[in-house]
């Protein structure tokens, strides 16, 4: 993993980036200091696995492992529904734990905005009190946004999200060692292997029954969730925010931090 290289990146890519829900083909991958936004068809309805199991034990490995900060209320004035954040009507937490407040991260490897944000986020999710729980879920919408969630999904249940995160933004977005369109199951092994992972075992994986349930639910939350563009962040299933409503990563931040503090209020 190679922090530098992605923090690098952030300051490449333009303020603000974000990656639009797709619509069409994309072109070559764009060049690291523009916004890579692919796009392909999204699907038009929901998975059929909609239920929301219990958070597993690979899913929480996912949290840092810093040790949460003290409860702190949240800074500036109170943001405003439907202008910094949205409402969900029927909304559902992806995968609630204990009676914590849930943030769900929306996002793509192949989103350059992503990209950019990811250290922006991990260094703020290391402040976050114990009481609230950060679980990343990859968008599939459809096309090559797919064999990414697919790979992510597959590295989690190995336990390996740890490790591999920011290098796979890395990968993608700097090194270009694997590409946006036509990345095979191969590829990705080959990528896994460099972090102890065996390639044939990630594959199996990969292409795993499992697989395709954890997949199938990240899609339903997504559609249930009225994700329009990543990175979106979700939460309690309640509300969402993204960097268009707030117009910047730390302002959508807070925007969060108000509505953390809402929803611990409200409990």
């Amino acid at each position: 993993m190679n922090l530098r290289l992605v923090l690098t990146l952030s300051l490449l890519l333009p303020l603000m980036a974000a990656c639009s829900k797709p619509n069409e083909a994309p072109e070559a991958a764009a060049p690291a200091a523009e916004t890579a936004a692919p796009a392909t068809t999204a699907p038009a309805e929901p998975a059929a696995d909609s239920e929301t199991p219990a958070a597993t034990a690979d899913e929480a490995a996912a949290e840092p492992a810093a040790p949460a900060a003290a409860i702190a209320p949240p800074s500036g004035p109170a943001p405003v529904p439907g202008v910094d954040y949205t409402v969900i009507q029927n909304g559902q937490p992806f995968a609630p734990l204990n009676g914590k407040i849930e943030v769900v991260e929306v996002f793509g490897y192949t989103c350059g905005g992503c990209a950019q944000f990811e250290p922006v986020v991990k260094s703020w999710k290391r402040r976050l009190p114990a009481d609230v729980r950060f679980t990343p879920v990859p968008a599939a919408f459809g096309g090559y946004w797919v064999p990414y969630a697919r790979a992510y999904w597959a590295a989690e249940s190995m336990g390996v999200v740890d490790k591999t995160h920011d290098a796979m933004f890395n990968a993608v977005h700097v090194q270009r060692s694997l590409p946006v369109q036509g990345v095979t199951p191969e590829q990705f092994g080959q990528f896994y292997a460099k972090y102890g992972v065996d390639a044939k075992t990630f594959i199996s994986t990969y292409n795993s029954f499992g697989l395709e349930a954890k997949l199938g639910r990240g899609k339903s939350f997504a559609v249930a969730s009225r994700i329009e563009s990543t990175p979106t962040l979700v939460v309690n299933g309640k509300y969402t925010v993204s960097v268009g409503e707030t117009g910047g990563y730390e302002k959508m931040l807070n925007t969060v931090e108000h509505l953390i503090a809402q929803e611990r209020s409200a409990q």
